[in-house]
């Protein structure tokens, strides 16, 4: 029996003990952010910057979206950055 069903992709920002943002994709960002935090499957830029903290998340439709999202956001100025962390839930 096969599962058609597509996971939840999700673009996000973790911010860093340093207070920069860190941007990236997953598919689950409960596990993710452990990663980030306690594993060396975290980012090389985060390992030296724990602890993070989830502060933006957002559902996309595909693994591509969720990329494209990413290459869009990074290329954001921090100033921009900081203004959709500070509007997200």
């Amino acid at each position: 029996m096969s599962d058609d069903k597509q996971p939840t992709w999700f673009v996000y920002f973790v911010r860093c003990k340093d207070n920069s943002l860190y941007c990236g994709v997953t598919t689950d960002i409960e596990r993710r952010e452990a990663e980030h935090n306690q594993t060396s499957k975290g980012a090389k830029y985060t390992r030296v910057r724990r602890p993070v903290s989830m502060v933006y998340q957002k559902r996309c439709s595909n693994r591509s979206e969720a990329c494209k999202e990413e290459v869009r956001l990074k290329k954001l100025s921090k100033a921009h950055k900081e203004a959709l962390v500070s509007a997200s839930p």
